[in-house]
């Protein structure tokens, strides 16, 4: 009976494919949040005309959201010819900056070689598409269909999803009885099944010292030398620490089936703002470094957070003059939805009609909005099935393949079936 929607996904290959490049063409980069309402109000037309009532939800208050940079998510709804369930695809239109080394335009949406290449191709405008191609196809096959579809574009999943996916959960749009079901198309491969995440903490650390003049540092206390003490007792002790904690959660690639601990970034001293001028010599009263913790369902939060205070209340009592401020940055702990929910078996009913075989449930090592979804939004039927081969995302000369996106429009398709015609999809 799939071979009906199997035709309607193939049909639309050309449109996926078009479809997929003029999302490329909105150059949605996060920070700071460009063009976020033209690629909304884009899709929203491509929606309308399919026959979704749109609706445009302005993430007020939330970070980043400004008049020049309008956190703008849309949210579309197609209502079926009696009740049922609500199935919700739930992508994200912000990318990250395109950066140096890229052979092709990173915002041209550039068709080669059975590839769509940009900046989101793969994370994630191309299952983007592929979800919007998997609707079109079930809705035409299966008009009668129970309940109702939505689709959403949201803003700002890149830097946490608080314009975005938060803001819609805490409105309701991602709560029963609007909602049952939850499908993230991010790029996980075409026959794997994310079913979560690993948890992530960040939070910034500040040493402070005393000014001085630079050529008598001896009269100041340099934030920078306590910030080198914290890194060496980070190196020492803490990573080695991180690397003998394993998980059973499958996550993906194996090296992040372990704690990990990024330093994301470190600030001490003057700002640059004296380019292209020369810096003034002083002693630096401050330095800032901002560390990116992800840990594994088998980790407490309040341990993950002791592991680090426990350095520097040690270096504290320790080392001259050394003193410190710690802050929350963000904090998501860690999920994990079960394999036999409605939604992870309704996806593997289609991985096993599109590809023949089982497929592989897996964990993402990073965050995305589910964790909105599961967390304020109290709906735990949620996974993230896409296109796309996720080491691509974020690197120059980014794409998806045309096939992947087309077979995983037919897994997403045979799912949707699954959901809302249930036994009649059989």
């Amino acid at each position: 009976m799939n071979e009906r929607l199997f035709r309607a996904v193939e049909d639309r290959r050309d449109d996926l494919v078009a479809l997929t490049s003029d999302l490329i063409r909105f150059p949605t980069v996060n920070p700071p949040g460009e063009a976020y309402a033209p690629c909304a109000e884009f899709l929203a037309g491509r929606l309308r005309r399919s026959g979704f009532q749109i609706q445009f939800v302005r993430g007020e208050g939330t970070p980043g959201d400004s008049d020049r940079y309008p956190r703008t998510n849309v949210v579309a709804r197609r209502e079926g010819r009696g009740p049922g369930a609500t199935v919700h695809f739930n992508s994200h239109i912000d990318v990250v900056e395109a950066g140096e080394g890229w052979t092709v335009d990173p915002f041209a949406g550039t068709v080669k070689d059975g590839r769509v290449y940009g900046r989101g191709a793969c994370d994630m405008k191309g299952g983007l598409a592929a979800s919007v191609i998997a609707a079109e196809a079930f809705m035409a096959v299966y008009p009668d269909y129970p309940g109702a579809i939505e689709i959403s574009g949201t803003a700002d999943e890149e830097s946490g999803g608080f314009g975005g996916g938060a803001f819609l959960a805490r409105k309701g749009f991602f709560s029963k009885p609007r909602v049952d079901h939850v499908i993230i198309p991010e790029p996980l491969n075409k026959d794997r099944i994310c079913l979560g995440h690993r948890g992530v903490w960040w939070a910034e650390i500040e040493t402070r010292g005393q000014i001085a003049h630079g050529s008598m540092p001896f009269l100041g206390d340099s934030a920078i030398r306590h910030m080198g003490a914290v890194l060496r007792a980070f190196e020492e002790e803490l990573f080695p620490a991180l690397d003998r904690k394993q998980t059973r959660m499958p996550v993906v690639p194996e090296g992040a089936r372990r704690s990990t601990l990024n330093l994301n970034s470190v600030h001490g001293g003057q700002t640059e703002d004296f380019f292209p001028g020369l810096p003034s010599p002083n002693v630096a009263d401050s330095c800032r470094l901002v560390l990116d913790r992800r840990f594994l369902i088998e980790e407490d939060i309040a341990e993950v957070k002791g592991e680090v205070t426990a350095i520097l209340d040690r270096l504290k009592r320790e080392r001259p003059k050394f003193d410190y401020a710690i802050r929350d940055l963000m904090e998501v702990l860690p999920l994990m939805t079960e394999r036999d929910a409605p939604v992870p078996k309704a996806l593997a009913a289609g991985i096993r009609d599109v590809f023949g075989k089982e497929p592989d449930y897996v964990i993402s090592p990073g965050t995305y909005d589910q964790k909105h979804i599961s967390r304020i939004g109290h709906l735990h039927d949620c996974v993230a099935y896409g296109p796309g081969i996720l080491d691509l995302a974020h690197r120059p000369d980014e794409w998806v393949g045309i096939e992947d996106m087309v077979e995983s429009a037919k897994v997403m398709a045979v799912g949707l079936d699954a959901l809302l015609r249930g036994e009649k999809a059989r």
